[in-house]
């Protein structure tokens, strides 16, 4: 029987400084590329959709650094490439914002879903469009991004594009 709080909710255990080191020290194996001790630990049944206190996974932070092994490892392992952080951003959109044509071409070959949206309707079609991601644009409109999807304010690629003063994924778009 698991313990409950007052208001019915399963009370968790506090972790000890021990394990929050360890926890530290997995996310920055993520953020640093450490291919290596992350194969390791999942040989030993670390959770591949393993989330810090913003909501990354240890995908979005492979990726978002631009660690393509580290990316490989984790989608072969069974990472979600759909995992949304708190601010509804997945890995695909990470690599659209910072213009990683190689990371963003990995994750769409192991399941990220081109037309993918956070919660404000923002695709990884509208991140490239905004920072003017020419590459990252053409890859997912060929991969099937739709240009004409609006989010949630009815704006579209082109429109956020436009927006941002992005002239040369606006060109391609209008």
């Amino acid at each position: 029987m698991t313990e409950q709080d007052n208001s019915g909710a399963p009370v968790r255990p506090a972790l000890d400084d021990d394990t929050l080191a360890f926890a530290r020290r997995v996310f920055q194996f993520a953020r640093a590329g450490e291919t290596a001790e992350l194969a390791t630990l999942f040989a030993q049944g670390l959770p591949r959709n393993l989330r810090n206190e913003r909501g990354d996974s240890l995908l979005m932070l492979a990726s978002y650094n631009g660690h393509a092994d580290t990316t490989q490892l984790l989608l072969e392992q069974g990472a979600d490439p759909e995992l949304q952080n708190d601010a509804g951003q997945t890995p695909l959109m990470g690599a659209a914002f910072k213009g990683d044509l190689a990371i963003a071409t990995l994750l769409l070959d192991h399941g990220a879903q081109v037309d993918g949206a956070g919660p404000d309707g923002k695709t990884a079609l509208m991140f490239a469009a905004m920072f003017n991601r020419v590459e990252i644009l053409r890859l997912l409109l060929e991969r099937g991004a739709d240009a004409a999807r609006p989010d949630v304010n009815g704006v579209t690629a082109a429109q956020a594009a436009q927006k941002m003063g992005a002239a040369d994924t606006y060109a391609l778009l209008a």
